[in-house]
């Protein structure tokens, strides 16, 4: 049995559960972004709060594009924050304003989207879902280029 878009349901359903937990994922970290953002303080403050916000703002087009792309899988995108932390291997952050440590922060929480989303990219070649791959293999790649400069900052 496939769904409207020629998924097979079951590995539709299987796909929506890891996008959710992806989904979850992002949530969380846009929110730390967003704390960062906020409380930075010191000598990098204005390079920092300029970034930590160039990365929420992408964070946010991603947790939409995720929750559409369930959506489109005949799932039901996570929406509450009880969801979101239930879920999410990344934990919130409070009260950061070093700047070194939030960039170590923002590092340790891309390692764990970018894990989620090649697991994604792999479940979803096997289902044919090319849709979900093209996604994540952005996400990757988009990724990998922002931890590379986010460690070359911190060397």
């Amino acid at each position: 049995m496939k769904n409207i878009i020629g998924i097979d349901l079951e590995k539709a359903t299987k796909l929506s559960q890891k996008l959710n937990g992806l989904l979850a994922n992002y949530q969380l970290f846009y929110q730390n972004l967003r704390g960062l953002h906020w409380n930075i303080k010191g000598k990098e403050f204005f390079e920092l709060h300029l970034k930590f916000e160039e990365l929420y703002e992408d964070a946010v087009i991603k947790v939409d594009e995720i929750a559409e792309r369930i959506l489109t899988l005949e799932g039901e995108p996570l929406h509450t924050f009880s969801d979101y932390l239930q879920s999410a291997e990344i934990k919130e952050e409070k009260s950061i304003v070093n700047g070194n440590q939030g960039i170590q922060i923002i590092i340790n929480n891309y390692k764990v989207l970018i894990a989620k989303e090649r697991a994604i990219l792999s479940l979803a070649s096997t289902a044919d879902d090319e849709g979900t791959v093209s996604l994540m293999s952005d996400y990757i790649s988009q990724t990998e280029k922002t931890l590379w400069m986010l460690n070359s900052y911190l060397s």
